[in-house]
């Protein structure tokens, strides 16, 4: 085969190539996401305040827990621990300075400030937003898997560390409650699709 030919096979290819990378991003932008898998997930995902008792399978709630072991933290710390609570035992004991919504298993994410790493400039200690950060994996695996969960703030830290003392090295950070959300009171409240726009919440320097 003679070099014109070559020469113009390889001028068809770039041709091509550049034809096929021309349109990424209308093959972006074609989806009402960027990338519309994970979106979805991020869209669908509510706060559930009532869950019937249907287990939690294990092979799910592996892949969440290692979804909050994959998590970021300040110079890879890793001052967070979690506490699965499932036996009917320890959800008793939880269940008496929190309801939980009835959810079959709740995951507790504590941290330790002493294990952390502090900015220097400020003092400011990363211990919490590492833990906000595997919750926050935890949350949306639990999504991705099929399961609706709830963010529990509103509770004693004090009260948590006397009834399950297993956890009273650590500064409870917040309850993460999952499971099958129950058919009367299980579905999104009218708050979840209020969001403020984004020329509220975005600002361009």
């Amino acid at each position: 085969m003679s070099k014109k030919c070559f020469s113009r096979m390889s001028d068809i290819a770039k041709i091509f190539n550049r034809a096929a990378f021309s349109d990424v991003d209308d093959k972006i932008t074609k989806y009402t996401y960027g990338s519309d898998a994970f979106m979805r997930i991020l869209e669908s995902r509510y706060s559930c305040h009532s869950f019937d008792k249907y287990p939690v399978s294990e092979a799910k709630l592996n892949m969440i827990l290692q979804a909050g072991r994959l998590a970021p933290s300040a110079k890879n710390l890793q001052p967070t621990r979690i506490w699965v609570v499932k036996s009917e035992d320890a959800l008793a004991r939880l269940r008496t300075v929190h309801h939980c919504y009835g959810a079959p298993v709740v995951l507790i994410v504590g941290c330790r400030n002493e294990e952390a790493w502090v900015r220097e400039t400020d003092g400011v200690n990363a211990a919490k937003t590492d833990a906000a950060i595997v919750l926050t994996h935890l949350m949306l695996t639990a999504t991705d898997v099929g399961l609706a969960n709830m963010w529990i703030w509103d509770f004693d830290p004090r009260k948590v560390r006397e009834v399950l003392p297993e956890t009273k090295e650590h500064g409870v950070y917040a309850l993460l409650a999952i499971g099958h959300p129950s058919k009367d009171k299980g579905k999104p409240t009218e708050l979840h699709t209020e969001r403020k726009p984004l020329d509220q919440m975005v600002i361009t320097l």
